[in-house]
């Protein structure tokens, strides 16, 4: 029998039928290129569509594909936009923004930078012959030539804006984790970030996008809007359009691990996709990519027809190896980061509750009740209170990619992996 580019013999085994397609590449870290990027060819049809009418904010927990997306929108632009991307996740102020925009103009579009800076005297005064200039040059001799760069920012900030608009043709900046950027510059300057924020907008809004020639793609991992909600900021970004990037399908999940084993000529049992899909729950594409692989290197070492319980096998090992450890510590050490107590404990009984129970999950009233049991004598807030900050936690938890409301009003880990993780190293 036939599935797809498959072949299905009398014992339910698939195999590969001969083909003249390129086997495709496991991408087990790296960025995945455009010509590579699988099942988000619909959703990257309407992330332009949006770009042509709006600021977006797109949205993805880490490790699952929203930077290949990106690259995706910078590799193969469409509507005559010219794409610059930058990550700022390290950055601790907007002047810092402005001259990473600046150097990956540099890198990424050399004609059109030559174009941004004509005329621009703070840059032109010291500016060499733009080939002379190597990447990361830009933002170095800026900082040496303008002292004043960062306590300017509103200055440089406003003639760039003035630039980018002169160009004449439509341009698209990336700018990834900016949430990250927020997080830094409120732990170092409260009164800057609300200042940021302020004029960013007021930047962003006049003119209206359908008349302006920029448009920003900003990307995030972690839970903005609470973040600023905690501050009132959350009226500063109301202007973009907030997109999730989808999870895969079950069966876009199924389809990956049966073309990535069947292109190999790995020979397996019809079930195998589906015993992987369901051990992985809600899938971070990144541990779909590492674990499938491992599948593939168990058969060439053992050379024999793959089965569920192979499935099974390759999972536990997976799970406590120092591939899996090295990707999956991040999604415990960076809730100190961004979970401020009494959340972060609450977050951790959470988890530890969550990690021990079965696939059902537990109800929102047992979670809160154990939420409750985390306060100090005496220190319990009135129950108003407590069911809003009960809420917002298992908002914030579920938008970082931690938790899935898995039927009404119960709760469970997103996923499979990190639950056995989680399970094994911290509950």
């Amino acid at each position: 029998m036939l599935h797809n580019n498959y072949v299905v013999d009398s014992s339910g085994t698939m195999s590969a039928l001969n083909s003249n397609q390129p086997t495709p590449d496991f991408y087990v870290g790296s960025v995945i290129p455009a010509e590579d990027l699988r099942f988000r060819d619909a959703f990257i049809k309407d992330l332009w569509e949006a770009v042509c009418t709006h600021h977006v904010l797109l949205k993805a927990p880490r490790r699952c594909g929203k930077t290949s997306v990106m690259e995706h929108l910078r590799a193969s632009p469409q509507h005559g936009y010219s794409v610059i991307y930058e990550n700022v996740q390290d950055l601790v102020h907007p002047a810092d923004m402005f001259l990473a925009i600046l150097d990956n103009f540099r890198d990424q579009h050399p004609s059109l930078f030559r174009s941004l800076v004509k005329g621009w005297k703070t840059v032109t005064d010291w500016l060499p012959k733009v080939d002379e200039i190597e990447y990361g040059e830009v933002k170095t001799k800026f900082r040496e030539n303008v002292k004043d760069y960062r306590e300017q920012w509103r200055v440089h900030g406003d003639a760039l804006f003035h630039q980018l608009r002169a160009l004449g043709g439509p341009v698209l900046i990336i700018v990834d984790e900016l949430p990250d950027m927020l997080i830094n510059l409120k732990q170092e300057d409260p009164k800057l970030l609300r200042d940021f924020l302020s004029w960013f907008r007021d930047k962003r809004c006049d003119p209206v996008p359908k008349k302006d020639s920029v448009r920003w793609l900003f990307g995030g991992s972690i839970n903005l809007s609470s973040t600023l909600d905690g501050m009132a900021l959350l009226d500063r970004i109301n202007d973009l359009e907030d997109i999730a990037l989808p999870s895969l399908t079950a069966g876009q999940i199924e389809a990956f691990v049966s073309e990535m084993l069947g292109s190999r000529q790995v020979a397996f049992e019809k079930k195998v996709p589906a015993r992987l899909r369901e051990l992985l729950g809600r899938p971070i594409p990144l541990f779909l990519q590492m674990l499938t692989q491992d599948m593939y290197r168990s058969w060439r070492s053992h050379q024999r027809k793959l089965k569920p319980a192979d499935v099974d096998a390759e999972f536990a090992r997976f799970v406590t190896s120092t591939a899996a450890q090295d990707k999956l510590q991040h999604y415990y050490t960076r809730l100190a980061k961004y979970y401020e107590e009494p959340a972060l404990t609450q977050a951790h009984s959470v988890l530890n509750q969550l990690c021990q129970i079965g696939d059902n999950g537990a109800s929102r009233s047992a979670l809160m009740q154990l939420v409750d049991a985390t306060y100090p004598p005496g220190k319990l807030p009135p129950i108003h209170e407590r069911k809003r900050l009960f809420l917002q936690l298992m908002r914030d938890l579920e938008n970082d990619f931690y938790i899935t409301e898995v039927t009404p009003e119960r709760y469970g880990f997103a996923s499979g992996i990190m639950k056995a993780w989680w399970r094994k190293h911290y509950a």
